[in-house]
C-alpha cells in the first residue's frame, strides 16, 4: 500500500484582489504557513501561471518549481476547469459561460471551443514540463438540459451527444497521453460526466482511453445521494486526483435534491467547510489507502457559511489527521510460523 500525499489546497477559491491572495508568491507562502505542502494551480489566472509559456519552456517551469520549493510547497496538479467547460457547451448556457474564456471571444462558441482545446493541450505539455502526472478538469456538457427526461428524450439523443463529446475530447486525451499525464474529470452536476454511469458511458465512447480518469470529489456525490464509498470500490483504478471537500444533504418536506431554486444557504444540499458536513472522510481515506492511491489530498474549499480564511486554516490539520501512514507488514506477522510447500501439504493431509 501507499501513503496519500498532503495536505494540499486548490488555490482557485482563495485568489482575490488583496494581499496575500493576489499573487502566487504571497498566497503560496500563506498556505505554506498554514501547513499545506502542495498547491493546485488554476491555469486561467495569469497571476498564477503563464500556461502557454509553461508548455513551451522547461526553464520557466523549473524556475516556477524552484520558487515554490523555496516557499515550502510544490505543485500537485494544474487545473483547467473553466477551459474544460468550454470544450462542450449547450447553446442554452453559452452566454453564461462567456466569462470562462477571453473577452474577445464572447458570443463566439466555435472560437471559444477552439481556444479551450488549445488550452488543454498546453496544459498537457505544461504538466509534463513541471514533472506532474495528473491533471484536473471538467468535461463540459451538451446533454445537461435533458438530464431529467420530461418530455421524453428523443431516441438516440444521448448516443449523439456522447459521441460528439468523445470526438472533442479524444484528441485532447491523446495529447495528455503523449505527455504522460492522466486526466481527472471532476464528476459534477452541470457536466455530462457527473456520476459513475456517465463516466462509464464516456469511457466507452473514447475506447477506454487510459488517460481518462476521475478527480474524486465526494461532495458532489452527497448532493446527488450517491454512495461515495462504494464508488471508490468501483472506480479506484481510474481515480487520478482527489478533492477533499465536505457537503451535507438535509431534505425536508418542502425540498430535496433539486432544492427549489434556493440560494446556497437555504438549499437542502450544500457545500460545507471540512468537518462541518456529513462526508465520512475516515472511510474515504481508508479506502483510497487500501487501493494504493498515492496522489495528493487537495482541499477544495467551498462553504455557504464559514469564512474562507477559517476554512483554509482548519483544512490543513483536518487533512493531515486523516492521512494514513500505511503499514509495511501485516499486524499478525509476529505469530507467523513460516512454511514451505511440503509443510502446506502436510497441514492439508496431502
Amino acid at each position: 500500500m501507499k501513503t496519500i500525499k498532503g495536505p494540499a489546497v486548490f488555490l482557485a477559491q482563495f485568489l482575490g484582489d488583496s494581499a496575500p491572495f493576489n499573487s502566487l508568491d504571497s498566497i503560496a507562502k500563506y498556505m505554506a504557513d498554514l501547513g499545506y505542502k502542495g498547491i493546485q494551480l488554476p491555469t486561467w489566472d495569469p497571476r498564477v501561471i503563464d500556461l502557454k509559456k509553461a508548455a513551451e519552456s522547461v526553464t520557466y517551469c523549473d524556475e516556477l518549481k524552484g520558487k515554490l520549493k523555496d516557499i515550502g510547497v510544490e505543485i500537485t496538479e494544474l487545473s483547467t476547469h473553466l477551459q474544460g467547460q468550454l470544450v462542450a457547451v449547450h447553446p442554452a448556457y453559452a452566454s453564461m459561460f462567456d466569462g470562462f474564456g477571453p473577452g474577445e471571444l464572447a458570443g463566439k462558441p466555435k472560437a471559444q471551443q477552439e481556444w479551450a482545446v488549445q488550452q488543454l493541450k498546453w496544459a498537457a505539455k505544461a504538466s509534463q514540463n513541471l514533472g506532474l502526472t495528473s491533471h484536473v478538469t471538467f468535461s463540459g456538457a451538451l446533454l445537461w438540459p435533458f438530464v431529467y427526461p420530461w418530455p421524453q428524450r428523443p431516441q438516440g439523443l444521448v448516443t449523439t451527444a456522447f459521441q460528439e463529446l468523445a470526438n472533442r475530447w479524444k484528441p485532447i486525451l491523446d495529447a495528455f497521453d503523449e505527455s504522460g499525464v492522466n486526466v481527472g474529470y471532476e464528476l459534477h452536476p452541470g457536466e455530462d460526466l457527473h456520476d459513475g454511469i456517465t463516466f462509464e458511458t464516456f469511457l466507452d465512447y473514447v475506447g477506454g482511453h487510459p488517460r481518462a480518469g476521475i478527480n474524486y470529489d465526494p461532495s458532489h456525490f452527497v448532493l446527488q445521494q450517491l454512495d461515495y464509498l462504494q464508488f471508490i470500490d468501483f472506480y479506484h483504478d481510474r481515480i487520478y486526483a482527489f478533492h477533499v471537500k465536505d457537503a451535507e444533504f438535509n431534505p425536508t418536506g418542502k425540498q430535496g435534491v433539486y432544492s427549489g431554486y434556493q440560494g446556497w444557504v437555504e438549499r437542502a444540499g450544500r457545500f460545507r467547510s471540512l468537518g462541518d458536513g456529513q462526508v465520512d472522510f475516515g472511510g474515504i481515506f481508508s479506502k483510497l489507502s487500501q487501493y494504493d492511491y498515492d496522489g495528493w489530498a487537495v482541499l477544495e474549499w467551498e462553504c455557504a457559511i464559514k469564512h474562507p480564511e477559517q476554512g483554509a486554516a482548519e483544512g490543513a490539520p483536518f487533512i493531515e489527521s486523516h492521512i494514513i501512514r500505511v503499514t509495511e507488514h501485516a499486524f499478525d506477522d509476529f505469530a507467523g510460523t513460516g512454511a514451505d510447500e511440503a509443510f502446506n501439504k502436510k497441514l492439508l493431509g496431502l
